[in-house]
């Protein structure tokens, strides 16, 4: 276990490494021990941090859905982080070439709650009865902790992806809103281009099976730090492609066919 010093500058270096956009180095090297619960603590730190600077909380990321990136970091459960209100773009937007140090996008189905969803035992079905609708989004990840030691070549770990607020850094929506009840979002895919090339496709089922049991499981784990899912915030339910590089002058496009499309132009 980290001590209370250590996770604070642990959460610092972060704060900087946004800032400066200079990465930090890997948590995990520098502390070997690191548990997911010093991971959580560094990352509600970090939101401390922004809170206090300003910065309002708007809803929650959920990562590492999928079993192949599961299998890749050896680990079977998802990972969360938090979204701020200046991390959203409008559709079809530029995004400055100095906002992100290395930003990579992800397609995803986006919830928008009407009700607060508060665990334990939180099911689909209550995540369905609590949404208002869903809609598509990107999300943009950036990873303030490099992803792999120049020296080491150790790779980045779940720990240090949840404590760098599980890569989160922007978010888009677009398209058309629909109700839960209105389509199978197991069935909502999307095809994902980049300047006009295709790069990924995927399936809302990619994402446990069923979209809507991300959410639950967020609920439920929130609830073991005396937390929860407020009325009127976005939840990203995770992404069903591999991330996107998006480098200077790319613009990448989510086909989400019947249901619209979402897009960013990176300056």
């Amino acid at each position: 276990m980290m001590t209370p010093d250590e996770i604070e500058a642990a959460a610092t270096s972060l704060d900087e490494a946004e800032r400066t956009r200079v990465q930090t180095g890997l948590l995990s090297l520098k502390h070997p021990d690191i548990t997911m619960d010093d991971a959580y603590a560094i990352q509600s730190t970090w939101v401390k941090k922004n809170l206090a600077d300003g910065r309002k909380v708007i809803g929650w990321k959920i990562g590492l859905t999928s079993k192949a990136m599961q299998y890749a970091l050896n680990i079977d459960v998802p990972d969360s982080g938090v979204l701020f209100d200046d991390m959203v773009f409008d559709n079809g937007a530029t995004v400055p070439a100095d906002r992100f140090i290395q930003p990579r996008v992800e397609a995803e189905i986006a919830f928008v709650m009407k009700e607060p969803l508060k665990g334990p035992g939180v099911t689909v079905f209550d995540v369905l009865n609590a949404t208002d609708y869903v809609t598509p989004a990107l999300e943009i990840l950036d990873t303030r902790i490099l992803r792999v030691d120049p020296e080491t070549k150790k790779a980045r770990t779940i720990f240090d992806t949840i404590a760098d607020n599980a890569a989160n850094a922007g978010i888009v929506t677009g398209g058309r809103s629909m109700r839960p009840d209105q389509i199978d979002m197991r069935w909502m895919g999307a095809i994902v281009s980049r300047n006009a090339e295709v790069e990924e496709t995927g399936l809302g089922a990619g994402v446990l099976n069923q979209p809507a049991r991300g959410v639950a499981w967020l609920a439920n784990r929130l609830a073991d730090y005396g937390d929860g899912i407020e009325a009127g915030q976005i939840v990203l339910a995770g992404s069903f492609i591999r991330p996107i590089e998006a480098r200077h002058g790319d613009t990448i496009v989510g086909d989400f066919g019947p249901y619209g499309t979402v897009s960013l132009f990176f300056a």
